[in-house]
């Protein structure tokens, strides 16, 4: 049996997930700027509560963004220094796909269009359709004013919208039949997209373990 440990930092939630034997534990905190403090005490406890030593792992999944920038930079830091540790492969996983899973598993939607507040005055963005159970990307990620959002070319019926970017539902250039806009990223969710993934063969090795931000310059002031 496949044991995965899954974790996400990437916004104000800190979570961890395990799957071992087919079971599904996990744990989940909103807790701001604490992260850096609360991951590795989370995923000790998550462990011992289960009885599971890391030895047992056979991979790591984790948030690889978009998100807070220290906050994707934790949980890459805390992955790779487990990976390398115990020799194992790692699993990214999207943020914003995460919220999709996330709605899937709290609402049972089959589309979403997940947003999350960029700051500086933009959404990272990205809309998911449902197949056999996994939230697939449809089109491409993206980071953008809400203004110019949109929904995949062709698609119709229902969307739900979830996640932190829909604060700008008034401006969002698409609508949503309802949203979510308190959703976070969940480590439930990543273990549920990375069981998909492990599966398809799509792990990775440890220094491959990269950060996705969508923003290009993380530090630069805006032009005017």
């Amino acid at each position: 049996m496949t044991t995965l440990l899954a974790l996400d930092t990437a916004t104000e939630a800190c979570s961890v997930a395990l799957l071992h034997d087919g079971e599904v534990t996990s744990h989940y905190e909103v807790i701001p700027r604490m992260h850096a403090q609360k991951l590795l005490p989370m995923i000790k406890q998550l462990l011992a509560d289960s009885g599971v030593a890391l030895s047992a792992l056979d991979a790591i999944a984790f948030g690889r963004g978009p998100g807070a920038f220290t906050g994707v930079r934790i949980a890459i830091g805390v992955v790779q220094g487990l990976a390398f540790a115990l020799e194992r492969p790692v699993v990214p996983v999207s943020n914003l796909a995460a919220l999709a899973q996330g709605a899937l598993r709290e609402h049972g939607v089959q589309q979403v269009a997940a947003a999350i507040d960029a700051r500086m005055d933009e959404v990272y963005w990205g809309c998911y359709q449902a197949h056999a159970g996994e939230m697939c990307l449809q089109g491409s990620e993206a980071v953008l004013p809400p203004e110019r959002v949109a929904l995949p070319a062709g698609s119709g019926g229902d969307w739900f919208g979830a996640g932190t970017g829909w604060c700008y539902a008034e401006r969002l250039a698409v609508s949503a039949s309802s949203s979510d806009p308190a959703a976070l990223p969940n480590a439930l969710d990543i273990l549920s997209l990375a069981r998909f993934a492990w599966a398809r063969g799509e792990a990775v090795a440890a220094e491959q373990a990269h950060p996705v931000y969508l923003r290009d310059n993380v530090a630069t002031p805006k032009a005017r």
